[in-house]
């Protein structure tokens, strides 16, 4: 039955397929391939970074000692640890000492956006290349588009703000002032001193793809618009005396 079931379905959707690859030059068509390609860099730069912040210790039986903390996407900061220079923990005064923040609310908001949106613009490009005769047909399709590329606009605009903010306390709480909240470096004779952090280059590429997804599709709400009623009946009420 469930065969049964799937060939009925796919036959279905088969009826009414007319590809045209043609719509993909034009604007309409063209923006969403943007949107799509942009919503794959989005994700991928801020959903596959890994790094780490990187201590040097001295202390009781230790010199000069590395120590790291690995931190990656969502960004739970809080559940990160240094773990201790050496077996006997500096002598005993060596206790768990975790990175602060959680900032996986943002980052995840950001990134499952952009997987959203991926699906999104696959599946109207489905309908623009093999359905756009039913699309122009039926004008529930048009707005149905304007309201999705008005809310997404919206969507990235907040989401990229929110992530850049969260962004900039990563920074913070990965940089050099983390030693200032570490209580096992103020113990007698213990001394730390902060070594490196992993480039977040890739992490500031994705705010500006976050934002340049909100400008196309800002500018495919216009776009969208124009295949609605609501332009043409903008347009008769203009040119009526």
């Amino acid at each position: 039955w469930p065969w049964v079931l799937l060939a009925a379905l796919v036959s279905s959707i088969m009826v009414g397929l007319r590809v045209d690859f043609s719509m993909l030059l034009e604007p309409l068509g063209f923006v969403k391939v943007l949107e799509w390609i942009l919503a794959i860099f989005a994700f991928a730069t801020c959903g596959g970074f890994q790094g780490e912040t990187t201590l040097l210790v001295s202390c009781k039986g230790v010199v000069n000692k590395t120590i790291t903390a690995a931190f990656a996407y969502p960004f739970r900061l809080n559940t990160v640890v240094f773990s201790a220079p050496d077996p006997k923990g500096c002598g005993g005064t060596w206790t768990d000492a975790y990175l602060m923040g959680n900032f996986s609310s943002s980052a995840q908001f950001f990134v499952t956006l952009a997987a959203l949106v991926f699906l999104y613009c696959l599946t109207a490009l489905v309908v623009y290349i093999g359905y756009n005769h039913v699309y122009q047909q039926n004008n529930k399709f048009p707005l149905t588009d304007l309201v999705i590329s008005v809310l997404t606009a919206f969507l990235w605009l907040v989401s990229t703000f929110v992530w850049a903010k969260a962004l900039a306390d990563i920074k913070v709480s990965t940089g050099a002032s983390i030693i200032l909240g570490i209580e096992s470096c103020k113990a007698p004779g213990t001394t730390c001193h902060f070594l490196s952090v992993t480039s977040m280059g890739i992490l500031n590429v994705s705010v500006v793809f976050g934002l340049l997804n909100m400008i196309l599709w800002a500018g495919n709400v216009w776009l969208v618009y124009k295949d609605t009623n609501l332009h043409s009946q903008w347009n008769r009420i203009s040119e009526s005396p």
